[in-house]
């Protein structure tokens, strides 16, 4: 685990950014399980968005619904809980998650639109909008769980309220490189979680762009912005790795009453969505 001195010592802007408006100091958390029998066996690298309370920061969100709030860890929660359950089940493939959390709250310390960091990679980041602080996170851990050098990366966040409007509550938005997004949403929907392959149009990324620094933290327009968002992580992942990003801002967590098999509160998505695939690298390579 990593503190705040570690992390602002190491260089990782962005968890270091979002959490530096708490009294609560933002962590670097990774977890480790090492089942790979053999040189062919396969790595995964998961990560997770840990926001343990989102406000929005100085770009404060509207009262209504912000209790709700708590559940912005629901990534962080996911990739935990698969980690620990591919070393119970004993999968013969090695795990590492990568878990960046932090509080994002408003406060005369906190960072505020217009700002510029660097996230690990070095990329600077012009921060347009405080409210968009998932991204901001997970980059910094993407880019040091791509450091591990895994066959695969799997990420996964409460992340747009986008996803809610383009899918609704309970399909989460599967994004990333072609052949394994379309295989980690066809395995969803085997499990019963229902992801849905998106598209990350090239275009979108000159919609990231900003006068001051390399990337934007958001779009000058709210069209697409799951797939913006999606675009936005898009850029730290190293070449050569299969990724899925998991947008399940709204299946993670039911406001709604129970349906199914699924209470009110937090549901779980997509734990049995990211351990089907693993069990499918397992046996599948």
């Amino acid at each position: 685990m990593l503190d705040e001195k570690e992390l602002t010592k190491g260089g990782y802007g962005g968890i270091v950014g979002v959490g530096k408006g708490s009294s609560r100091p933002p962590r670097l958390v990774r977890l480790t399980y090492r089942g790979a029998k053999g040189k062919k066996a396969k790595s995964v690298a998961l990560v997770g968005k840990g926001i343990t309370f989102d406000t929005g920061g100085i770009s404060i969100k509207p009262a209504g619904g912000m209790e709700n709030m708590t559940s912005d860890m629901g990534g962080a929660a996911a990739v935990i809980a698969v980690t620990l359950l591919a070393a119970r089940q004993q999968l013969p493939i090695d795990v590492i998650a990568t878990v960046p959390m932090a509080e994002n709250m408003p406060s005369s310390t906190a960072q505020r639109p217009g700002d510029v960091l660097t996230q690990l990679d070095g990329t600077t980041v012009e921060v347009i909008n405080t409210d968009a602080e998932g991204r901001l996170i997970l980059a910094d851990a993407i880019v040091r769980a791509c450091q591990d050098q895994p066959d695969y990366l799997i990420d996964t966040a409460t992340l747009t309220g986008a996803q809610v409007v383009a899918l609704g509550t309970r399909t989460p938005g599967v994004m990333g490189t072609d052949e394994f997004r379309d295989r980690v949403s066809a395995i969803s929907q085997s499990v019963g979680e229902n992801g849905w392959a998106m598209p990350l149009p090239e275009e979108l990324r000159d919609d990231l762009k900003s006068r001051v620094a390399d990337l934007a933290n958001v779009t000058n327009h709210r069209n697409g912005g799951m797939l913006a968002a999606g675009q936005y992580l898009r850029e730290f992942v190293a070449d050569g790795v299969q990724w899925a990003h998991i947008d399940v801002a709204g299946p993670a967590y039911n406001t709604g009453g129970p349906w199914g098999y699924t209470p009110k509160g937090g549901t779980g998505v997509p734990v049995r969505t990211i351990f089907g695939v693993l069990e499918d690298i397992a046996a599948n390579g």
